[in-house]
């Protein structure tokens, strides 16, 4: 682990499942660099490894979901964590999620929110590519929930009051 990596694992970030509807697969990866950009208009920004597969279906798919997961759902950002792993829709076997109306993207439930978003803007950045985008729609907001987040290399339940 480079000391940078150390450095950042100190930071806690909350966890999110990105997916994305490609032709008739369905491909998602757990995210921990998911941020707001701006409320006016309303963009986010997604920062994505760029020799992944999911940075290359952006590169060519500008819509996609973001389901921010809550402290319960652990197991799903490992299922989507872990390499060669299958299509989405067999990662969410069992676990209640829909699609979104404006993207096709499969959209987790029970999670502390989910957001459907269009790319505006690609932006190269070092061994990442940086994805800003156009909010679509919010799925949906649950603040009973607590969020889960990523501290230290490990999922961690974060309490809220």
């Amino acid at each position: 682990m480079s000391v940078l990596t150390e450095a950042m694992a100190q930071l806690a970030a909350g966890v999110a499942v990105v997916t994305v509807r490609d032709g008739r697969d369905d491909l998602g990866a757990t995210v921990s660099a998911l941020m707001s950009v701006s409320l006016e208009p309303p963009l986010v920004l997604v920062s994505l490894a760029s020799r992944g597969y999911l940075n290359e279906v952006l590169l060519r798919q500008d819509r996609w979901a973001a389901s921010l997961l809550s402290s319960g759902q652990a197991a799903i950002a490992s299922r989507f964590a872990t390499p060669g792993r299958p299509s989405a829709r067999l990662l969410l076997e069992g676990v209640p999620h829909h699609r979104g109306p404006h993207t096709d993207a499969l959209v987790v439930e029970g999670g502390v929110a989910a957001l459907e978003a269009e790319t505006t803007k690609v932006v190269p950045a070092g061994d990442h590519t940086l994805f800003v985008a156009a909010v679509l729609a919010v799925c949906y907001v649950d603040p009973s929930l607590n969020p889960l987040v990523r501290l230290r290399g490990r999922y961690r339940a974060m309490g809220v009051t």
